[in-house]
């Protein structure tokens, strides 16, 4: 019987769905596809790298071990002094400040905030700072941008002592808008175990002295931006020594400089960095259980920006105690007979303390 030649599969032509995804593969091939044209320009990152390695090695002290660029940074610590060494940390970012800061095409002073907050936070444990890190999170990459915001940050870390030794440039196109960024700050310091300060010691009776803020900081952000929107940052408003943009923008002060000179001289109890939550919310953190801290609201002039805020946004006093720091930004906690003592001290530096609560009984 005659056998027919029967081929093992037909080669059938594509369908329509599947000719339009073999053309489409096929045109995708045909253009070259780059990191650059995904929207990351590693031109620009060795740019910004190349502009702020002088900004971050103006930092570097004799503690530093090894060079700028490595995969880690290396610091060996000077123990002088130093019993039982304990690291204290803190993580912390600048938040919604930083949408007036780019309105404002005003980079350098976000990058003060962020150190000076995270030296207060670990302040408050009567640590010293020693090696900070930052986060760059950013849409578009600006080596110039991204040089500003590391100037700002090494000359905070200058006037702490601090060491920026790394920290990490994202451009990331698809989490962030072309333009905007985002500052994240990491800071290491050291304190004797027998020295820590973290309010365990504080009575009834002791005394609550607070420190000016220097404006917002950085809390409260997201609700004066919102209050304050009728407004332009070039405005000049009635009550506010600087225009609008300039007042939002103060820089975020270090306690660091008056309590080096303090904690040298008084017994401080505790110390309460004024963030996010008020006075009450952050005080609340270092009081014993069983006490609890009483403020008297009228012991100082409420700044007149947080005034304006409360008046525009017609909101509540409660609300805005929880908000903002209210013009006191850093409290410091101590036994009555001292208050005399630590009150001639900051005065001395220029400071204008107030006695603002006490420690009572719940």
């Amino acid at each position: 019987m005659p056998v027919r030649f029967r081929p093992s599969a037909r080669i059938k032509r594509p369908s329509g769905r599947l000719l339009f995804a073999h053309n489409l593969i096929l045109s995708m091939q045909s253009t070259p596809q780059t990191y650059q044209s995904a929207g990351v320009s590693l031109t620009e990152a060795d740019n910004a790298l190349a502009r702020i390695k002088t900004w971050v090695e103006s930092t570097f002290n004799s503690q530093v071990y090894g060079r700028w660029g490595h995969f880690g940074g290396c610091f060996a610590p000077d123990l002088t002094g130093i019993k039982i060494p304990i690291l204290v940390s803190s993580t912390d970012s600048v938040g919604t400040k930083l949408i007036v800061a780019i309105q404002a095409q005003i980079h350098d002073t976000v990058g003060q905030d962020i150190v000076n907050h995270c030296v207060n936070d670990i302040l408050t444990c009567g640590a010293k700072p020693l090696f900070f890190l930052d986060y760059i999170g950013i849409g578009s990459l600006s080596a110039e941008v991204v040089e500003q915001i590391v100037k700002g940050i090494a000359i905070a870390c200058r006037q702490s002592d601090c060491v920026l030794i790394g920290g990490e440039m994202a451009e990331m196109p698809d989490i962030y808008k072309k333009g905007d960024y985002d500052l994240v700050g990491t800071i290491v310091g050291i304190a004797d175990r027998d020295r820590l300060i973290d309010g365990s010691t504080l009575i009834p009776g002791d005394v609550l002295i607070g420190i000016p803020s220097t404006g917002l900081h950085t809390n409260g952000y997201t609700l004066a931006r919102k209050v304050l929107s009728r407004f332009a940052l070039g405005d000049r408003i009635e009550g506010l020594e600087g225009t609008l943009g300039e007042e939002l923008l103060r820089i975020h002060r270090s306690y660091l400089p008056l309590m080096s000179n303090i904690l040298t001289q008084v017994r401080v109890k505790a110390m309460a960095h004024i963030t996010g939550s008020g006075l009450e919310g952050n005080t609340r953190r270092v009081v014993p259980e069983g006490m609890k801290a009483v403020f008297d609201w009228s012991a100082w002039q409420v700044p007149p920006l947080f005034a304006l805020i409360q008046k525009v946004g017609n909101i509540e006093i409660e609300e805005m105690r929880r908000v903002f720091n209210m013009g006191i930004g850093f409290v410091i906690g101590c036994n009555k007979s001292d208050v005399d003592g630590l009150l001639g001290i900051a005065r001395k530096q220029g400071e204008k303390p107030l006695v603002v609560g006490e420690i009572v009984t719940k």
